[in-house]
């Protein structure tokens, strides 16, 4: 059986530090049918000079490789520029500072290729830091969601382990340009077409540092409400929107302990309620131990 072809994505924004080790983890992959496409969005440090760098044994390692600079568009426009090259059956974009678990590629093909219900492939991470140790291991069970569940953040997935099936991103026209939270996003239109699947392996290295999304509350919470807003009609959106809430103080408590108190406070004398939520015990958790 022939192995299918799988589009690598690395859409680059001012990693000079990290990109290198990004792009080795593709090359390093066990798994040998892979095309990579990066895109540097306009970046304002050398990552163009460090990407040049590994041109040459990208080209002979790839069984296409492609790189472009050009002036900043973003990353969901970036991201559907790519699609326009891709040749893969499967869609994996790897971000420019994390790095992919050598045999990600080889496992999450074969299960894919095994069950043809699944829209979209996960597993777990770990937390590194600019140094590449390792923070935190985020394990995760084995778990499939629907639409309903990822509508209303009953999920947990990470982003930077995805792989998906490019007939699917394509079919729901790419991501949405301008949109800051691209995964949940895409997940929604994807968990319409076939299964979001999580599998309890270790796929990727996340890099953590002060610009991760994760650390942005503002942005997750703005942009997930934006993306709701889309499904305003379904009889979920007002729960989803109070659970979206929830993650965007989750998100406040991961950069500022003192700030999320404040915001889950806030919450609460709106809603006396809320108190009876696990999420606020998992917030106050996170304040008081994290």
């Amino acid at each position: 059986m022939v192995n299918p072809l799988v589009s690598v994505v690395i859409p680059c924004y001012n990693h000079e530090q990290f990109v290198k080790d990004s792009i080795q983890s593709v090359i390093d992959q066990t798994y040998e049918n892979i095309e990579l496409i990066i895109i540097d969005d306009g970046s304002t440090d050398d990552s163009v000079l460090e990407i040049q760098s590994m041109i040459e044994i990208c080209q002979k390692r790839f069984i296409n490789f492609d790189f472009r600079s050009r002036s900043n568009k973003g990353l969901c426009a970036t991201l559907n520029e790519s699609l326009e090259w891709c040749k893969g059956k499967y869609f994996s974009a790897l971000a420019s500072d994390d790095q992919m678990i050598f045999n990600k590629t080889e496992i999450q093909i074969e299960y894919l290729e095994s069950h043809a219900d699944i829209s979209a492939l996960m597993g777990s991470v770990d937390w590194v830091d600019s140094n590449n140790k390792i923070i935190s291991k985020r394990s995760s069970l084995y778990k499939e969601y629907t639409f309903e569940d990822v509508f209303l953040c009953k999920h947990n997935l990470y982003a930077c382990t995805q792989i998906s099936r490019m007939k699917d991103i394509k079919s729901v026209g790419g991501y949405k340009e301008g949109c800051p939270i691209e995964d949940w996003y895409m997940w929604l239109k994807l968990s319409q077409l076939g299964k979001l699947v999580n599998l309890n392996e270790k796929f990727v290295k996340y890099r953590l540092h002060d610009d991760n999304t994760i650390k942005k509350g503002e942005i997750i919470y703005n942009g997930m409400t934006e993306i709701a807003e889309e499904y305003k009609f379904h009889p979920l959106y007002l729960s989803s929107l109070k659970r979206i809430i929830w993650r965007r103080i989750a998100a406040v408590i991961i950069k500022d302990k003192r700030k999320g108190y404040i915001l889950l406070k806030e919450v609460v004398k709106a809603d006396k309620m809320s108190v009876f939520h696990k999420d606020f015990y998992r917030c106050i958790r996170n304040i008081a131990f994290k």
